[in-house]
């Protein structure tokens, strides 16, 4: 047997690979350092299996691609079928794996299927672990092949008894759900045609409940945008597995001669950091990419909230004057601009714009809007369309639903709307058309791209449609894109619904919810902040009540808030007073002070007991912001210390209270060093020893500055 080792950026892999089969990893974690040949066969003799006269007949260690016909007893890495019947594949490797820097590719092929199996394993920037497989059909094979599953999968250790994973409804997204690590084989699937509300988002394995700031964790992500499959195989003779893959319905993906797919890349990180070190390994690999935003994140106002369904040329434009005086630099205009679209229930598909409500068209507000200096965005739901649109009457046959379930429409209808099908040529044209005569005409900078249904009986050339569906809208945000330089795209899915990695390889940011509640904001952020970094999270400040829990907050908390991530507004500002005016316009300032620390920076959440209380800092070398908030009432009279990580205990620090977005109310408690609002203490002192927390009421929050001194 061989050994390859791959090691960067802190995490190594070791596979061991020999006898013409898959090669298996018996290493995924730390980094080894330094390791010579002789140590490494050492390595794989030590996790070897039994010798004579042992009797277990299972699998020891599982491949790149564990099968039943290994012994292995848990899910199948991928499963075929040849005439609708199983197939169990029989790979052997061809010629040696590849290797180059940290990565690794290995060519099996079956020969009773004319498949070739490409598996490739490399260690990207921050230490993700990328893992992607290919199938290619031969082009002289006799039969075509149907894929049930292809799912990546790599080894944990057996002493993980944690599993998290997510739930969560609208407006309610990224609810973490901490169980005990499951026996046997177990998969959590969504099957909603976009990842959903209640996404499982990714599964982190843990040896007791995960931590933010310490201990190991393992996880996978599949960086993919329709239906996904995450699962775990904890069988008592073979080692344990995490893997995740594309979620394929009976008959959806058939390979004929001469095709091949590709399983989206799953993302494997671990980190001896905590959560905390999880999301750092991913987003020093998002900060890398070549298409991650390089400008400030402007200050956002989108008109949803500030005026639904309600146009009026006057009044809107008279909001973007407004909006630009108080410092906003991107302004964009949502849903209920196009022909006939007084409410939700119609036009979709038709991308014209209403001249009843516009009669002079959008120019004006796009021009007023360029003119003040600020960009310009539009609200798009490029995947829908409306039966009461011209496009439905003219195009039936558009739908991505199954015709003989069309005479009962109002079973399909989801917010009165349906799916066009993107991976038909005409539908894929039309929208593209549309889209791009617009962008060319309003000279638009930014595009709100919502997706406010599920997926339900797709169906496409007689077969499931999500995969091609998925395929097809990467594609036209892609053609978008490549026409339109500089053109930046929002991923909104009825809120959170669509916050994959594989969204993000094409969009510029998500929203990351419909609800504008800080309350439910703080954790909404907070855990869409696990795999995304917080320039690319939309978080705008909504109006006093929400709309969607009908709470009432303070500008202070709500202006917090939106300072975790890109930040912005929804709000009708037209219609504040003259104290909330000036308090937007230094909230404004302040983010443009701020966002270079906020949105290069890494973010760590300090540990605090009290469950009422939610702190996010974010550290660059020099500086730190710290937002701290409560959601409920504290426990105790006399609250407990924040301890702020990730500083140089060496250097001294001034603490600042930043009081533009306005005063924090307390009672029984509040510090000296909290009331004049400023302290200077060395990073040793705050990280160790901490500062003294005022009793916060429900609800409230404040910004601390941190300033390393000279």
């Amino acid at each position: 047997m061989s050994i390859i080792h791959l090691e960067a950026h802190g995490v190594a892999v070791v596979l061991e690979h020999g006898d013409g089969r898959l090669p298996r990893v018996v290493h995924w974690g730390p980094a080894l350092g330094e390791t010579t040949p002789g140590g490494l066969d050492a390595l794989s003799a030590a996790l070897s299996r039994q010798s004579a006269p042992g009797t277990l007949d299972a699998a020891w260690q599982v491949s790149l691609s564990p099968q039943e016909g290994d012994g292995f007893t848990g899910r199948p890495g991928l499963q075929l079928r040849r005439r609708g019947v199983l197939h169990h594949p029989r790979w052997v490797v061809e010629g040696e794996p590849t290797v180059a820097a940290a990565s690794v590719s290995v060519t099996a092929a079956d020969a009773a299927s004319g498949l070739r199996l490409v598996a490739t394993l490399a260690i990207d920037t921050g230490g993700v672990v990328w893992a992607r497989q290919r199938l290619e059909l031969a082009a002289d094979a006799d039969e075509p092949v149907e894929i049930e599953w292809l799912e990546p999968t790599m080894p944990v250790p057996s002493t993980v008894d944690t599993l998290l994973t997510f739930g969560g409804r609208w407006t309610r997204e990224k609810r973490p759900v901490s169980l005990a690590f499951p026996p046997g084989s177990s998969v959590r699937q969504s099957r909603r045609g976009r990842p959903g509300h209640d996404s499982p988002v990714a599964i982190i394995a843990s040896r007791g409940p995960a931590r933010w700031g310490e201990g190991e964790v393992w996880g996978a992500h599949a960086a993919w945008s329709s239906d996904a499959t995450y699962r775990t195989d904890r069988v008592t003779d073979a080692i344990t597995l995490l893997g995740a893959g594309e979620m394929l319905r009976p008959g959806e993906l058939v390979l004929q001669p001469g095709e091949s797919t590709s399983s989206p890349g799953i993302a494997f990180v671990y980190s001896d950091g905590g959560l905390d070190g999880f999301a750092w390994r991913v987003h020093e690999w998002m900060r890398a990419r070549p298409q991650h935003p390089r400008t400030p994140r402007p200050l956002v106002l989108n008109t949803w909230e500030a005026v639904y369904f309600d146009h009026d040329p006057a009044r809107l434009i008279a909001l973007a004057e407004r909006a630009a005086g108080v410092g906003i630099e991107r302004f964009v205009l949502d849903d209920g601009w196009f022909a006939g679209r007084r409410n939700d229930s119609t036009s979709l598909g038709d991308w014209v714009v209403d001249r009843t409500v516009w009669p002079e068209g959008l120019e004006p507000l796009a021009d007023r809007v360029h003119e003040l200096g600020m960009q310009f965005g539009l609200w798009f739901e490029p995947e829908m369309v409306s039966l009461d649109s011209d496009l439905a009457r003219a195009h039936p046959e558009w739908l991505l639903h199954d015709p003989g379930h069309l005479d009962h429409p109002d079973e399909l209808s989801w917010r009165q709307q349906y799916v066009l099908d993107l991976a038909n040529p005409g539908a894929f044209a039309h929208v593209l058309g549309q889209i791009s005569a617009l962008v060319d005409a309003l000279g638009i900078d930014f595009i709100k791209w919502d997706h406010n249904r599920d997926l339900v009986d797709s169906v496409h050339d007689g077969r499931p449609g999500g995969h091609a569906q998925m395929l097809a809208v990467y594609e036209l945000i892609r053609e978008l894109k490549r026409r339109h330089p500089g053109l930046e795209i929002e991923s909104c899915s009825s809120g959170g619904a669509r916050t994959d990695l594989g969204i993000l390889d094409v969009t510029d940011r998500v929203w990351a919810s419909d609800s504008n509640d800080p309350i439910e904001r703080q954790d909404i952020q907070r855990w869409t902040g696990l795999l995304l970094p917080p320039e690319l999270v939309g978080a705008h400040v909504g109006p006093t009540d929400s709309h969607s829990s009908g709470r009432r907050t303070s500008l202070a908390l709500r202006m917090a808030t939106s300072l975790m991530g890109s930040a912005g507004f929804e709000w009708d500002i037209a219609s504040c007073d003259d104290d909330e005016l000036a308090a937007i316009a230094r909230f404004a300032a302040l983010y443009t002070e701020l966002r270079p620390v906020l949105h290069t920076g890494v973010v760590r959440h300090p540990e605090l007991r009290d469950p009422a209380w939610r702190a996010t800092a974010h550290v660059t070398a020099d500086e730190a912001v710290v937002i701290v908030a409560t959601v409920a009432s504290l426990e105790d009279a006399r609250a407990e210390r924040l301890r702020i990580p990730g500083l140089a205990p060496d250097r001294t620090y001034r603490v600042r209270v930043r009081r533009e977005i306005g005063e924090a109310a307390y009672g029984w408690i509040a510090p000296e060093w909290f009331t004049a609002g400023e302290i200077t203490l060395p990073g040793a002192v705050l990280e160790r020893v901490g500062l003294q927390l005022p009793t916060l009421w429900p609800a409230q929050a404040f910004v601390l500055h941190l300033q390393a001194q000279p």
